[in-house]
């Protein structure tokens, strides 16, 4: 395969970052994954104006577009001839000018407004978070395959990144010395204390934190589960790359996330950032923080309509909740 481009590929690419718009586009990008939304409130422009910028881009091979639900995400293409390319652009750009700065001021400010939505969701929830779960298939059968991929082999340290009410620590106490679950939300942490307190155990430590930047050592932790919390995060690459710092060699990351759906009401009733996950779009993630592949399970609900290539959307109420709607993936890594 050649690693080179061709010289009207080299052209056509070339002109779709001479243009100031396109470049800050590119360096935004780059960093990490947004929507048009996301976009014309960063950049302060109009949506078919920007449009007609992310599609020359695209169509440049410099940046790549996925449909989650009614949403776009552009991000900076990570494969192909362009990659290396892109890489010598941003290298190479002064990331100090004024203008990235104040595009990367107003990236964060996105970021932040999304993050304190979903907080204060958590904190209105916590107490019918269980309830909230049931979401998606029975949870005893989604239970039963996370103790099925991870066996029952005893080990040292667990964490439970995105621990909510804490139940994943009490379903995984007695396999472990030290299990330790962290949440953002002190609403979220106050109802998992008084849970675990409630059933006594010992072995299991709270602490508050952001999942995508915590103080613990690298290579510490032998198994890190991440159960339902990826699709509440603009950024869940992040959280991957952390777990991946966090495992020891021999360890285990064991995600737990919906599969891709169309319920979009889930963005406005229940703080979803993201409709669901491609098998593949995690392992991207895990694989380029340096973690292999071990297993993978789709645990389908027959009522769930909603499949990404399915055009007929239901709506999402009271009635859905109630029906156990959604379908979930499970992904095993290894260090």
């Amino acid at each position: 395969m050649s690693t080179t481009l061709s010289k009207s590929e080299l052209l056509t690419t070339l002109k779709a970052v001479s243009d100031d718009t396109r470049l800050r586009l590119l360096v935004l990008l780059a960093q990490t994954e947004h929507n048009v939304k996301d976009l014309t409130q960063i950049l302060k422009q109009s949506q078919p104006r920007l449009s007609r910028h992310l599609k020359l881009l695209t169509n440049a091979g410099l940046i790549e577009r996925f449909q989650e639900g009614s949403w776009v995400y552009y991000r900076a293409n990570q494969h192909g001839n362009n990659a290396s390319l892109i890489s010598k652009i941003i290298n190479n750009a002064n990331l100090e000018d004024p203008q990235f700065q104040k595009d990367k001021k107003q990236a964060l400010k996105v970021q932040e407004k999304r993050a304190l939505e979903a907080q204060n969701y958590f904190k209105t929830h916590a107490k019918d978070w269980d309830r909230i779960r049931s979401l998606y298939i029975k949870e005893e059968t989604v239970e039963q395959t996370m103790k099925t991929l991870l066996g029952s082999k005893s080990k040292e340290l667990l964490l439970d990144m995105g621990t909510g009410t804490g139940r994943i620590l009490e379903l995984f106490s007695n396999q472990f010395k030290t299990s330790i679950g962290i949440d953002i939300n002190h609403e979220m942490l106050r109802n998992a204390r008084a849970r675990l307190d409630k059933i006594n155990l010992k072995s299991c430590q709270l602490r508050h934190g952001d999942i995508t930047h915590l103080p613990f050592e690298d290579a510490s932790a032998d198994t890190i589960i991440m159960h339902q919390i990826l699709h509440f995060f603009a950024k869940p690459k992040e959280a991957c790359k952390e777990a991946a710092r966090l495992l020891k060699p021999g360890g285990q990351l064991l995600i737990v996330d919906f599969a891709p759906h169309t319920h979009e009401q889930l963005r406005t009733d229940f703080a979803h950032q993201r409709l669901g996950f491609e098998e593949n779009q995690i392992w991207g993630w895990l694989k380029s923080a340096g973690l292999k592949t071990i297993d993978f399970k789709l645990l389908p609900n027959t009522n769930d309509t909603s499949s990404t290539k399915t055009k007929n959307k239901i709506p999402f109420n009271q009635n859905t909740l109630n029906n156990n709607t959604l379908s979930v993936s499970l992904w095993l890594a290894g260090k």
